[in-house]
């Protein structure tokens, strides 16, 4: 038999009857897969995993809690025969070959009739690799091609030719390219144009197509910036000349990135737009750097603020003195150059100024580096160590909770199971 190869057919198992024979983790691994497909799933065996017994209760597959008759195949298109007993799954084989069933056998692939392949989806194309018994090749060899067809560079050229003008905005995440996500890597390589900002994953850029235009709308603080007005007319004015536009952002488009005012644009001009999220670097950049925004027992809330305007300022909208009150951890993105009059606002507010500060520099890039603070001498502290936007800074107790080390004086009640209140005011905590 080895010296037949395969020959690769996809089945249509929608509402057709599969029966499952066995109920350990190699089933468990194949159910969800025929579930996938529309497959109406009978499981035969004694007992099944928990995993297994939550799809029956689901109603999602049928269960026969005993042993395996040849009967269970009757009216069958597909079997599997995936028990620890060498005899009860010869005793599917036999039954199964008797009624002409396709039939997969998991302890003994030479005398099955069918294998499974190593599949993979992505945009209505199914990839399956089978690398003559050789399931961790097959698998690889899925992955690299799925992972190629989600980053656009295999058939990004001829699909790009065939979608319809529009606008995508692409979150690109805190600025490691790993952090983009697949929908966002995928959208960039079917553009025609890329409008991005300089806080946007840098090296995507170098990847993608020659033929793509890349439009520059940096916004340097308190210096060059292209103004949100005319991001907008050149993204609606591409896409009405029929181009595919992505506008390409750091962070997530709707976090502090003036996202939706370009959704409002597009569909002003009755352009078609659509978002990919990315992760935004308030929650990313401290995960990354290794200091939760909430911890059990010590922060049960995290506030995310801009501190693009100082608090005196006529224009903000933070009530200072209700955040400065708050038991949790504040997050302040584009604060940098306003995180002098912050702290002072939120020590007025009464949050001790011993609490705790990290500032996440260049967050996930080659040149990261947290500066660990308080909230009394944090502008001192980011005038001696010379920060430079972009920063993340975090404010209160979890950042001890990351660096006990250097706040010794924070007491933290951690890792208890009755552990959920913070210590009363008055301690350093609040």
């Amino acid at each position: 038999m080895d010296d037949f190869p395969t020959y690769l057919s996809g089945l249509r198992l929608h509402d057709r009857r599969v029966v499952v024979v066995g109920g350990g983790h190699v089933a468990q691994r194949r159910i969800p897969l025929l579930i996938a497909v529309g497959a109406r799933v009978v499981v035969v065996s004694p007992d099944v995993t928990p995993a297994i017994e939550g799809l029956v209760g689901g109603g999602e597959v049928t269960w026969h809690a005993r042993g395996f008759d040849d009967a269970d195949l009757d009216d069958t298109w597909y079997a599997v025969a995936a028990t620890d007993d060498q005899a009860v799954n010869e005793r599917v084989s036999a039954a199964a070959e008797a009624r002409r069933v396709f039939c997969v056998r998991a302890d003994d692939a030479m005398q099955a009739t069918a294998w499974t392949p190593a599949v993979g989806r992505h945009d209505g194309v199914t990839v399956a690799v089978l690398g003559q018994r050789q399931p961790r090749r097959s698998a690889l060899v899925r992955d690299e091609i799925v992972e190629a067809l989600q980053a656009g560079t295999l058939g990004a050229v001829h699909e790009r030719g065939e979608r319809t003008p529009g606008v995508v905005l692409v979150g690109g995440g805190p600025g490691d390219p790993d952090l983009v996500s697949v929908a966002g890597r995928k959208a960039l390589m079917e553009a025609d144009v890329v409008v991005a900002d300089r806080l946007a994953p840098r090296e995507l850029l170098g990847d993608l197509p020659p033929d793509v235009e890349l439009i520059d709308v940096t916004k340097l603080p308190r210096g060059r910036a292209a103004a949100q007005e005319e991001i907008n007319r050149v993204i609606v004015e591409r896409a009405l000349a029929g181009q595919r536009v992505a506008r390409f952002k750091g962070g997530d488009n709707f976090v502090f990135g003036r996202g939706y005012e370009e959704v409002i644009a597009c569909r002003e001009a009755g352009v078609p737009v659509r978002v990919i999220p990315g992760l935004s670097s308030s929650i990313a950049v401290p995960a990354v750097a290794g200091i939760p925004v909430t911890h059990r027992g010590v922060a049960h809330e995290f506030t995310v603020v801009s501190g693009h305007l100082p608090p005196e300022h006529p224009e903000s909208l933070t009530d200072w003195k209700a955040l400065a009150r708050l038991h949790g951890t504040v997050v302040a993105l584009m604060a940098v150059q306003n995180a002098g009059a912050i702290a002072a606002a939120m020590v007025d507010g009464g949050r001790d100024p011993r609490t705790p500060v990290a500032v996440v520099c260049d967050g996930t890039m080659p040149g990261e580096r947290t500066v660990l603070s308080r909230l009394g001498t944090l502008a001192a502290d980011l005038a001696a160590q010379e920060v430079k936007p972009p920063a993340i800074i975090v404010i209160g107790p979890v950042v001890a909770v990351a660096h006990p080390e250097a706040y010794p004086d924070v007491p933290l009640v951690l890792d208890r199971p009755d552990a959920h209140t913070v210590p009363p005011r008055g301690d350093g905590l609040v």
